[in-house]
């Protein structure tokens, strides 16, 4: 576009140069009446037709003109071609790629910058398509962009995805105008072609950093509002240790109350069953050898004194019986006074007269060697344990195994019945065994351990475990 603006300008001034006839004139006279006087003054002899008189002396005029005219137009072409070697270099080295479309968008011009931009040398990119070159997304407004140009609206913009020879794309800015061809007076489209791949990128790095502060500012408030959970949960979490300790003090308070009132009730009982088996049962058999002695004395009536003396000998035989029973089921004396196994063997005799159940025991003597308090509490797990067979479990059989294992005492309580589900064993309330929890709270006194097994139709062990504080010599004796 530079190269057309220069030559017409270079035109402009030759033609006005050329016009100034009367001016060009009367300096050609000028010059030859110098040339003349200078010719004169020397004598030499005239050569020239203009010095001999034969020629007019318009010739002469239009001669010189002529010369004039010559080295005018010589020095208008060096120095039309010096701008047009200026403008080329300017054109086609300049930052910027130019290209001339016409209507149909073929490109007629392209700087050597424009075709660097494309990637295809110059004479290769004249007469083809600029659409070519313009990537698919882009190519409607591109299309729009060309539209505006020839409808003469001004001066366009535009921003396009151009593709290069080995397919690659980049980012260019489109400023185009119409102008009119000086060769063949068509419009043409100019266009100035940038690439702004370097500033789209830029504008991209920004909007990123733009979204990353935004995030980052996301991140700075959830930091935040998650610091002041955590800090909530802390605080929540020391309020549950606090209550979670002051529930295991309560559980703590609530289990050494319960073990004192086993522990009283057990004294208790033991009170209870001496007052029973002292005196009571002795006032009873004084009674009865009294009435004994009555019925020997008695033979002058024998029949009716006899008769009311011996119901009256049933009565309280009857009774001693009933003191008796009522004695062991609330502490058996053999226990304190033999041990545990004699205790539990007449126990078991008891339960199999009155329940028909047949039940083995296996111990070890040394288990005689243990404290009270933990022979009572085996005692007492054995005596429930088997009272909820002989409830619960509609079993025919069941086996008591009392032996020595790392140094604790291992009880077993073993039957055939129906069997239960664990899950209802420690609820209370109807299908749950609070004799079950009876039996742990026991066992935990003396430090033991307390564990059942059952499933419906597999019968039920009970086991309960107790240390030894004196390990000894383990021996067997069975039932």
């Amino acid at each position: 576009m530079a190269i057309v603006k220069n030559n017409d300008s270079a035109m402009k001034n030759n033609s006005t140069t050329s016009a100034n006839v009367t001016d060009l004139r009367r300096r050609a006279e000028v010059r030859i009446r110098k040339l003349g006087k200078a010719l004169r003054s020397k004598g030499a002899k005239s050569r020239a037709p203009m010095h001999d008189g034969r020629l007019p002396h318009e010739l002469q005029v239009y001669q010189v003109e002529l010369e004039m005219q010559n080295a005018a137009l010589k020095e208008a072409r060096d120095r039309i071609e010096a701008q047009l070697e200026k403008y080329t270099e300017l054109y086609d080295f300049a930052p910027t790629g130019y290209f001339s479309v016409d209507k149909r968008g073929r490109i007629l011009e392209v700087n050597l910058m424009g075709a660097a931009l494309l990637g295809i040398e110059r004479s290769r990119l004249i007469g083809r398509p600029f659409a070519l070159f313009v990537a698919s997304a882009s190519q409607p407004a591109v299309q729009a962009f060309l539209d505006r140009i020839f409808s003469g609206n001004g001066k366009q913009v535009c921003e396009a995805s151009l593709l290069t020879r080995g397919a690659a794309s980049f980012w260019a800015s489109l400023h185009a105008t119409s102008a009119i061809s000086p060769d063949t007076s068509q419009r043409l489209g100019r266009l100035a072609v940038s690439d702004i791949t370097f500033i789209k990128q830029s504008e991209k790095a920004h909007q990123r950093i733009k979204e990353l502060a935004t995030v980052n500012q996301s991140l700075k408030r959830e930091i935040i509002r998650r610091e002041l959970v955590e800090e909530t949960l802390r605080q929540s979490e020391r309020h549950q240790t606090h209550l979670l300790e002051q529930s295991r003090q309560m559980q703590e308070q609530l289990r050494y109350l319960s073990r004192q009132v086993l522990g009283a009730q057990e004294e208790e009982r033991k009170r209870i069953s001496r007052e029973l088996h002292d005196v009571i049962a002795q006032t009873l058999t004084g009674i009865n050898v009294r009435l004994a002695n009555l019925k020997k004395e008695s033979r002058s009536n024998p029949r009716g004194v006899g008769r009311n003396i011996a119901r009256t000998q049933q009565l309280v035989e009857h009774a001693v019986d009933i003191v008796h029973r009522f004695a062991r089921e609330l502490r058996p004396t053999v226990l304190d006074d033999l041990g545990l196994i004699p205790a539990l063997h007449t126990y078991l005799k008891v339960f199999r007269e009155q329940t028909g159940l047949h039940v083995s025991l296996t111990a070890f003597s040394a288990i005689e060697q243990v404290n009270g308090d933990s022979r009572t509490v085996l005692f007492r797990v054995a005596q429930e344990a088997l009272a909820n067979v002989a409830r619960h479990s509609q079993a025919s059989r069941a086996e008591l195994r009392i032996q020595q294992i790392d140094g604790s005492i291992c009880m077993k309580i073993r039957d055939n019945g129906k069997g239960f589900r664990q899950g209802q064993a420690s609820r209370p309330g109807p299908g749950g065994r609070l004799g079950l929890l009876g039996m742990r709270e026991r066992l935990e006194m003396v430090g033991g351990k307390f564990n059942i097994t059952s499933a419906p139709g597999k019968g039920t062990t009970v086991v309960a475990l107790i240390p030894l504080s004196q390990p000894s010599r383990p021996g067997k004796k069975s039932v």
